[in-house]
């Protein structure tokens, strides 16, 4: 069954909605609450700064209250360790305004919506990472406050106990508002994190889009399952008070699954092809080791995600060649329908194989960049050509970087689900590594 994709739909500034009326409102109000004794006098000036440039923002955009975007050399960050020390639990707003922590006297109850709708709340005003410092809601502004929040718990809990307000899942159970969790029982104060799912990047199920308060505010991205770091250690969990979703909804509907296995003939494939048959090659070649081949998606329509997957399984079965030219004959289908033959080995460093099969090393953020000229240039512009990203290009691609490269770079970039600075167009090492895969 196919695995369901879950797309993020962001409103317009202008929605006037209640909800989103609401939202802004509360973006504006959004202020920091120091633990004890006010925090530093400079800490609380900078904090005042931040809250009336965001709100000023507010009411300058129109009431978004997004920030603008700063570009950077990178357009990926590179992976993040935590290793913070975590808040214990604590009551809303801090110990030094109520009682002893007491656990919520029933369970609240909330859907998924709204769990997102409240992590974007903190996305939205850029809420600083501190393990000390309680936000207008009252929720530490750590990874595990962040979740406390997002769940609307009603008292801050930490890494070590996030787990008793839910119920382990499986990987293919994970739908958006659940968490992923590492708690470091040896060591709680390095290592353990907490991030929201947001949904699965692509059917590949590699990547899925992460919502984490971490340094130096709170983000949302593309993230490996289950995360830069200790990615075997993250433990996926659903909050006990979910309502609805509980299960990943079914697909909607479709072409039928094509039940005969004899070959349809080469006219179902190839430069303008669209049917169910080129979905049934993709199905099969993603499971016989070419899923890499379709970072976006396997679809009815013939693309060149296709013909390289096909000519990638050719390969692995020695042929070369008119055998290897990644349209499905009758001996590439029969293999592919009996479930025989080689698989389509992974891309490792050094591996011999056709170029496409290789990552050729990163050049570097100078080369890549207006006014950069030279091999890499071009050689980028011919991959994002062969990715589908070539719409772009009214001629070439070729050697000298230009804003033909930067928009095709961008397209494929916010296909991985990135946004921001994370999509603007200039490829660092993240980038060029799923370019070339």
């Amino acid at each position: 069954m196919p695995v369901p994709l879950f797309e993020e739909y962001d409103p317009g500034g202008d929605c006037g909605c209640p909800g989103c009326a609401r939202r802004r409102r509360d973006l504006a109000r959004a202020r920091a609450i120091p633990l004890r004794d006010g925090g530093h006098p400079a800490a609380r000036g900078a904090r005042r700064a931040l809250v009336l440039a965001t709100a000023a923002g507010v009411v300058l955009s129109g009431g978004t209250g997004a920030a603008v975007a700063v570009s950077g050399p990178d357009p990926v960050p590179g992976p993040v360790t935590p290793g913070s020390p975590q808040g214990g639990r604590a009551p809303l707003h801090g110990p030094s305004r109520t009682g002893p922590v007491k656990a919520p006297a029933a369970r609240r109850q909330i859907g998924r919506t709204t769990i997102i709708n409240r992590a974007k709340l903190w996305l939205d005003a850029k809420v600083p990472y501190s393990m000390s410092l309680y936000w207008t809601d009252g929720y530490r502004q750590d990874c595990s406050g962040y979740v406390s929040m997002a769940w609307n718990l009603g008292t801050n809990e930490w890494t070590g106990s996030l787990d008793t307000f839910a119920t382990r899942i499986t990987k293919d159970e994970l739908l958006p508002g659940d968490m992923l969790l590492f708690h470091n029982p040896a060591d709680p104060n390095q290592g353990s994190h907490v991030t929201l799912f947001g949904g699965w990047v692509d059917e590949t199920r590699t990547h899925y889009i992460a919502y984490e308060q971490t340094r130096p505010t709170t983000r949302k991205q593309a993230t490996p399952y289950g995360y830069w770091n200790n990615a075997t250690k993250y433990l996926p969990y659903r909050f006990n008070g979910i309502t609805g979703g509980i299960t990943p909804e079914a697909p909607a509907a479709g072409p039928k699954p094509v039940a005969d296995v004899t070959y349809p003939g080469a006219a179902k494939f190839g430069a303008g092809a669209n049917n169910e048959y080129v979905t049934q090659l993709g199905q099969m070649l993603s499971g016989r080791g070419g899923s890499r081949f379709y970072p976006q998606g396997i679809g009815p329509q013939w693309t060149d995600s296709d013909r390289l997957a096909t000519q990638a399984f050719q390969r692995a079965q020695g042929w070369t060649g008119g055998e290897a030219d990644g349209r499905p004959g009758p001996k590439t289908w029969s293999l592919l329908v009996q479930k025989r033959g080689k698989d389509i080995p992974p891309t490792v460093a050094g591996a011999t194989g056709p170029p496409s099969l290789r990552v050729p090393p990163y050049p570097g953020a100078a080369v890549l960049r207006p006014g950069a000229s030279g091999p890499a240039v071009t050689a980028l512009g011919r991959q994002l050509v062969r990715k589908g990203f070539g719409k772009y290009y009214p001629t070439g691609p070729g050697p000298r970087w230009g804003e033909a490269d930067r928009r095709a770079v961008e397209a494929f970039q916010r296909a991985q689900g990135w946004r921001g600075t994370s999509a603007d167009g200039y490829p660092g090492p993240e980038t060029w590594r799923r370019l070339f895969a």
